[in-house]
């Protein structure tokens, strides 16, 4: 149910404009919110007003009033209105619109939250997915995207306020989590081109680092024109955050659709990765590759192979690189300069992380 200090702050609002008291029960004569004092109200004549058929009341000195849930047709709360002028009448109809409209945004919003939860995670039958969504007003053909925003600090919180700042519900935008560990944004959108997903990506990880503080990181996956299949753009997210985990720690931001080699090697079974590591690399993988010497090699990957260039970038004599390639060589038979060899060792050593990235899960 909508919180009690919504209500309450509706209740001053209405008052300042009209200098009229109004008190708001539960349907079992709790007090929810009020502008006065309530000592002098008799709580058995308002719970027998809830029990009534009837919708509006007079009570002593006062209008009562019914709010209906539109969901379920039930009256959820009463109203109270002091005052038997008509004016205190049609403020008291006025306020009960104001607070009926209330509880259903706060039903629709919780609603579409749960609809998109289901979605995302195929609870929902086909059936149900455009009776839902038409109920909810939700277009059920539009291009739409699922970003997932991961952060390691305990900041949910934060960044889903930041998110729903950026984007609205009224553009087709909707911000929601299925796990503690992340946030969603499902994206509408009006052009499904690469460049403007990207630079949506790039916008949320700059905007949560310089207003909230947050260091996140963001995957997506692809477009998607039809409701049913913001699943699969969920999935594919998934997939991608998982996956840029593995080979491509340094980037903040991973889309599927350049996940590469990767997204191949992450579907492999961890046994029959573990063989062709054994087969590439022999027993003493671990001895031989140390960090400076996997850095060196990703730069000279980096430069196409090309010995001069790396060994400038790096600072390094020729002959150091040289040597280190060489070691290589004597380890594996494999000889980096040439294309074939380069190719099979940096797919073993991206087979080897995603090994110890399972094995670290």
């Amino acid at each position: 149910m909508i919180s009690n200090q919504i209500i309450q702050t509706s209740l001053e609002q209405i008052k300042a404009i009209t200098k009229v008291d109004l008190i708001i029960y539960d349907m079992l004569g709790t007090l929810v919110a009020s502008t006065m004092d309530d000592s002098d109200v008799k709580l058995d004549l308002i719970k027998a007003f809830a029990n009534s058929p009837a919708e509006s009341q007079v009570i002593g000195h006062s209008h009562l009033f019914k709010i209906y849930d539109d969901e379920d047709g039930d009256a959820v709360y009463l109203l109270l209105v002091r005052g038997m002028s008509d004016d205190a009448y049609m403020i008291g109809k006025l306020a009960v619109c104001q607070i009926q409209n209330l509880v259903v945004a706060y039903h629709e919003k919780y609603d579409k939250n749960t609809f998109f939860q289901n979605l995302m995670l195929d609870n929902l039958l086909l059936v149900d997915i455009y009776n839902k969504a038409r109920k909810l007003h939700i277009e059920v053909s539009r291009l739409r995207v699922v970003f997932i925003i991961e952060t390691k600090l305990e900041k949910d919180n934060i960044v889903t306020d930041v998110l729903n700042g950026m984007y609205s519900v009224r553009t087709g935008d909707f911000v929601t989590s299925v796990d503690s560990d992340s946030v969603i944004l499902i994206k509408a959108l009006e052009n499904d081109s690469k460049e403007n997903l990207q630079k949506i990506a790039d916008t949320i990880v700059t905007m949560l680092n310089t207003d909230a503080f947050v260091n996140v990181r963001v995957a997506y996956g692809t477009v998607v024109s039809e409701l049913k299949d913001v699943s699969k753009s969920y999935k594919e997210a998934k997939m991608a955050l998982d996956v840029g985990k593995i080979f491509y720690v340094e980037k903040n931001v991973v889309s599927y659709g350049n996940l590469g080699i990767g997204r191949l090697i992450y579907q492999l079974p961890v046994n029959l990765c573990k063989i062709f590591i054994q087969e590439i690399f022999g027993k003493n993988i671990y001895e031989e590759f140390d960090d400076e010497t996997l850095s060196t090699l990703d730069k000279f990957f980096e430069n196409n192979l090309n010995v001069s260039q790396t060994s400038r970038q790096m600072f390094l004599h020729r002959n150091t690189l040289v040597y280190r390639i060489e070691k290589i060589q004597k380890v594996t038979g494999l000889d980096l300069r040439n294309f074939d060899d380069a190719l099979t060792f940096k797919i073993a050593l991206m087979v080897l992380n995603y090994v110890n990235f399972k094995e670290k899960e």
